[in-house]
């Protein structure tokens, strides 16, 4: 990871060269030093153009079914994120619709925002559960995860989302929903080895500290470490338990304050901003500048799912990170490629540029500088990608 005034720095090497082999890098550096014995079966001509990481999407819920613009038309007409919850509306929505969905519906539903993220430029995404909120739906999704992981290009990490909003079903009595999250359904994932990582929503009106610590402490014994929705809609505490328990990252963070950003500093937690949310619910963005002028290293990802951002575009959120929460382009690239890898757990071969690391790669079309990836919000830039080696998708 790169932290604090590290992130500002972003190493470029004009008129360079790129060798891909079996999926991983081989070599790179100025094309004066290309080694003149090289015979390479494909060559791509990058001239005017720019060689990326690849973005790494380190919190998204695209395993969903069906969409949910209504609730885009109550936010409209002035309902907030959580009276539209209390309708049985938001998470509870996409539940009910995931319930009467079957798994091959899902998975074609799922393969097609894969494929669609995959050609803006990603090529390593988290994806969590959370949607099912039974023990046989909550499978079903880790198991389209599973499948989308074994058929696609996409480097995927699987999350486990159980604790995501208690079903309607246990309305009054949350405790025993809980109960059946640590009793029956973390033990039905770790049986069937279906999840990276474990996640709460830690937060105002869901699930509170002394219950994500529950969950946490449940599926450690599965070896599923934390990764915590924290601090959305209130100075939850969320951080904190995260930073207790080791979690990989503490995702979303709206509300973070000298202390939060003081429980991060040297811990092994990533911060992880997702201004998409922000963006779409109208809600104040996480204050990136200060946790980066702290010290403090950031991620960036798109958390893609149907209610509050349902967009997986990363070039759109390197554009918010720098409108909206001041990040210099060297430092939202920083997040959504090296940090964001952190934050998914595999910054050791995805992330950067670096010789060993999976050729996962995209190249833009022709730009007059880096800068003009996020001044250009709205504009497709994206020419070619490149997973494992593979040219999996070219504009046209």
């Amino acid at each position: 990871m790169v932290c604090g005034k590290e992130m500002a720095s972003l190493p470029c090497i004009n008129d360079a060269y790129l060798l891909m082999e079996d999926e991983r890098i081989l070599s790179f550096g100025p094309m004066s030093s290309l080694p003149k014995t090289i015979e390479a079966d494909v060559v791509i001509d990058a001239t005017g153009k720019m060689v990326l990481p690849a973005f790494c999407d380190s919190h998204t819920h695209l395993v969903y079914a069906g969409s949910r613009e209504q609730e885009f038309i109550d936010k409209i007409n002035g309902l907030s994120y959580e009276e539209i919850a209390r309708r049985g509306g938001g998470i509870l929505n996409s539940a009910r619709r995931l319930h009467d969905t079957t798994e091959d519906e899902l998975y074609e539903e799922a393969l097609a925002r894969v494929n669609e993220i995959i050609s803006m430029g990603t090529g390593a995404a988290e994806i969590k559960s959370g949607y099912g909120l039974t023990t046989e739906d909550e499978l079903k999704m880790l198991r389209v995860i599973k499948r989308l992981r074994e058929t696609t290009p996409l480097t995927i990490r699987a999350t486990f989302l159980g604790a995501h909003a208690v079903p309607a079903e246990y309305k009054g009595r949350q405790s025993a929903y809980v109960d059946l999250i640590v009793n029956e359904m973390i033990p039905a994932v770790g049986k069937e080895g279906l999840a990276n990582f474990v996640d709460s929503f830690c937060d105002k009106g869901f699930f509170t500290c002394e219950e994500t610590e529950r969950i946490i402490e449940a599926a450690a014994a599965y070896g599923m470490r934390p990764k915590i929705h924290a601090n959305e809609l209130a100075l939850s505490g969320g951080i904190q338990v995260g930073v207790k328990h080791n979690a990989l990252s503490v995702d979303h963070l709206e509300f973070t304050g000298d202390e939060e950003i003081e429980a991060l500093a040297g811990s092994g937690t990533m911060p992880t901003l997702l201004p998409g949310a922000a963006f779409f619910l109208g809600m104040n963005y996480p204050p990136a500048r200060k946790m980066i002028d702290s010290g403090l290293p950031v991620a960036l990802a798109s958390d893609y799912n149907p209610g509050s951002s349902p967009s997986g575009n990363m070039k759109f959120i390197l554009s918010l990170a720098t409108i909206k929460m001041k990040m210099t382009p060297e430092e939202a690239i920083n997040a959504a490629t090296i940090n964001s890898a952190y934050a998914m757990g595999i910054s050791d071969t995805h992330g950067s540029i670096c010789v060993g690391k999976r050729a996962n790669v995209l190249i833009t079309k022709e730009i007059p500088s880096l800068y003009f990836l996020p001044y250009a919000y709205t504009s497709n830039l994206i020419d070619s990608v490149i997973l494992g080696g593979r040219v999996v998708c070219r504009s046209k």
